[in-house]
């Protein structure tokens, strides 16, 4: 299932021009303002291959005041946190992080990157689990979970799940949100 959302998501970020894309992001960007004027610390992802990049939303929040956090490994570490500032330097996964002097931060809003959202809220991710031990400790201190991604990756179908999955509280997608609590 995960290789075949990876493909499909592939194969529609390939069919957009650049500026389609960038216009698709925008929109991702418009879609998510209420929450994002709702929240004080958002996070986000430095978003790599055909990942929707969330840099438009990011940008308007912090131009709002809000900070701005992003994943944060230190060396192997299983689990991240997130850190305030920008992305500055490659973690241990290449993924574009926050120095590691930046400072720790609890975000009430999480953008979370995605392979696929099912019915529900279920989340399909990357499947090493970085994010799921990290969101359930987040949803107990009250933030909300935001999948984002393009519209194939919105699959009207239950998605297997875990005990440790923790789904999302909405997912959206340039054409619009949807909430599932």
């Amino acid at each position: 299932m995960r290789k075949e959302a990876r493909l499909a998501r592939m194969k529609f970020v390939a069919s957009l021009e650049t500026d389609t894309r960038l216009a698709l992001e925008a929109q991702l960007a418009d879609r998510l303002a209420d929450l994002v004027d709702a929240a004080e610390i958002i996070a986000g992802y430095a978003a790599i291959g055909s990942e929707i990049s969330p840099e438009v939303c990011l940008a308007r929040a912090a131009r709002k005041g809000r900070t701005i956090a992003y994943p944060t490994f230190t060396g192997d570490d299983e689990q991240f946190l997130f850190r305030a500032g920008d992305p500055v330097m490659p973690g241990p996964h290449q993924i574009r992080q926050p120095a590691d002097d930046a400072p720790l931060v609890k975000p009430d809003l999480v953008l979370v990157p995605l392979v696929a959202c099912g019915n529900g809220g279920a989340r399909l991710g990357q499947g090493k689990g970085h994010y799921d031990r990290v969101l359930a400790r987040l949803v107990d201190d009250g933030a909300r979970l935001v999948g984002i991604g393009w519209k194939v990756q919105r699959l009207e179908r239950d998605l297997p799940s875990e005990p440790w999955d923790v789904p999302l509280h909405a997912f959206c997608s340039p054409r619009g949100i949807e909430f599932f609590d």
